[in-house]
């Protein structure tokens, strides 16, 4: 395994900027943001970190020398929007950039790529079955034509009263999950796994790690620390941030040895990237930084 972060929590730096602080702070990759340049949608999106909106053979041997300027791989590419939003064009526009990730990713050779499913949130999931299957399977088939792996992030996107009820993205549990793999079954498409979303939905985040072992394409490391008092007042059904808040490893509900060690005892050997949505640290680049550095200290006795 290799221990890793997430670059979107570092948008006012560069491409060399962040690798040079993830090789300064000892870490071995760093998963990277490719939105389409422009303005944020929300928080942590909108994160060029490599633009591959016209990515071409000639631009590979540039990211190639930093990587190998400063020790650091590259994980995936990451790009996490709605790719079944109810407006067809905003959809549209997901699905053709999602296609541009994966073939960036291939052309470089880091053949990981990580988003969201998707969803419709105003209609049920039988809903929005078809069309997933109908926008998915042909993503899906370019990735296994390019030897490129999709890692779906499993979080509901369910935070925020634009996203309720139903949230903005299908794949937030293991029997979506089943069904989803079920529907497409090709080994190229898989799980960015991040077991925080699972802790406030009170689900076992340590179940689907034995379920789906060998779906696991990429982790996430999150944590959550949740509100008993606030969640006894309001209920599971009041949106998510009413009764939880993102943490750092370390600093939540999660046994980060435990889930650790499961994941080595399933096998899995790839990179495990620090996601940080805590802003606890302050919202300050040196802040955030010091938030990447703590999670780090927590995780790397793992490693």
């Amino acid at each position: 395994m290799k221990l890793g972060f997430v670059s979107a929590i570092l948008p006012d730096l560069s491409l060399e900027q962040v690798l040079k602080f993830a090789a300064d702070e000892k870490f071995s990759c760093v998963e990277v943001m490719c939105w389409p340049a422009g303005k944020a949608e929300r928080k942590y999106a909108g994160i060029t970190h490599i633009d591959v909106t016209n990515f071409k053979r000639g631009d590979v041997a540039g990211i190639h020398d930093l990587i190998a300027k400063h020790g650091v791989e590259i994980s995936a590419l990451g790009y996490y929007p709605n790719p079944l939003d109810p407006d067809r064009a905003t959809a549209a526009k997901a699905v053709a950039h999602i296609k541009k990730v994966i073939r960036a990713s291939a052309l470089l050779g880091i053949k990981h790529m990580n988003t969201f499913i998707g969803r419709d949130w105003t209609k049920s999931v039988d809903d929005n079955w078809p069309r997933f299957l109908k926008t998915w399977k042909p993503i899906v088939q370019l990735a296994e034509d390019l030897d490129v792996k999709i890692g779906i992030e499993n979080c509901a996107m369910l935070f925020t009263n634009d996203e309720w009820p139903g949230g903005k993205n299908l794949a937030f549990s293991l029997a979506i999950w089943r069904r989803m793999f079920n529907d497409i079954p090709s080994k190229h498409f898989g799980l960015n796994y991040d077991p925080s979303h699972l802790v406030w939905m009170q689900m076992d985040w340590e179940k689907p790690l034995h379920e789906f072992s060998d779906r696991l394409h990429h982790l996430h490391a999150k944590d959550v620390r949740l509100n008993h008092d606030a969640l006894d007042d309001v209920g599971i059904l009041a949106p998510p941030l009413e009764y939880h808040q993102p943490r750092i490893p370390g600093f939540g509900e999660i046994d980060w040895g435990r889930y650790l060690g499961t994941v080595k005892e399933i096998g899995y050997k790839g990179p495990v990237c620090i996601e940080v949505e805590d802003d606890t640290f302050g919202k300050t680049l040196k802040g955030r930084k010091e938030a990447v550095r703590v999670a780090g200290n927590v995780l790397r006795p793992y490693f």
